[in-house]
């Protein structure tokens, strides 16, 4: 087994929590009317083309066209979209900032709307601890295409079977393992640290 020394972290969900609903609960007063807006309005398969890199005003103005009786709810997704990230993952920022403290590498490669890392790395500092992250909203390509882990190989030149890739999609997993990573499918820190510990990269505590 190839000697692991870089590790390649999503960003929602692994370091930092994600999910529309942080948000729409502070609008619903019922919460089988907000999944049922979130089921067949503003769906995953609408908001994708945020993280594909289509503004938020452009992408709303296509759905409020189906759905005019909908404008307002639609458009709070844009406005207080920060709203959806509103703490980090239990335990995380200590494991990657006990990798950068190792000396490991560590990036980021994320599905993200453009322009939000910015302000997501305002409020959560570890962030910036990521020595490259791309961003699919950025480069108009999203995870699982192959093309967006080329592109984060290119700028960093890390060797993919020397690099542990941390995601809690299965198939972002499936497709970074077919580049020839070693992998994880993140479900909680606990098992993430014990996954690095296995790896030598961080110490038993």
């Amino acid at each position: 087994m190839n000697r692991i020394d870089t590790v390649v972290f999503d960003i929602g969900n692994v370091l930092i929590q994600w999910d529309p609903r942080h948000l729409y609960r502070s609008v619903f007063a019922d919460a089988a009317e907000m999944e049922h807006f979130l089921a067949h309005v503003c769906t995953m398969e609408w908001h994708v083309e945020h993280d594909r890199g289509l503004s938020f005003a452009d992408n709303a103005a296509r759905l409020k066209a189906v759905h005019p009786d909908h404008a307002d709810l639609i458009d709070i997704w844009g406005a207080r979209y920060p709203e959806m990230t509103p703490d980090r993952v239990p335990g995380t920022a200590a494991l990657l900032r006990g990798l950068k403290e190792a000396g490991h590498a560590v990036h980021g490669l994320t599905n993200m709307p453009p322009d939000f890392f910015p302000v997501l790395s305002e409020l959560y500092p570890e962030l910036h601890l990521l020595d490259e992250t791309v961003i699919s909203g950025d480069e108009g390509i999203i995870k699982p295409d192959p093309r967006i882990y080329e592109i984060l190989i290119g700028r960093t030149g890390l060797d993919p079977a020397r690099t542990l890739f941390v995601d809690d999609s299965r198939s972002n997993v499936e497709a970074a393992a077919r580049l020839g990573f070693a992998v994880h499918r993140f479900e909680h820190a606990e098992g993430l640290g014990c996954e690095l510990r296995r790896f030598g990269l961080i110490s038993l505590e």
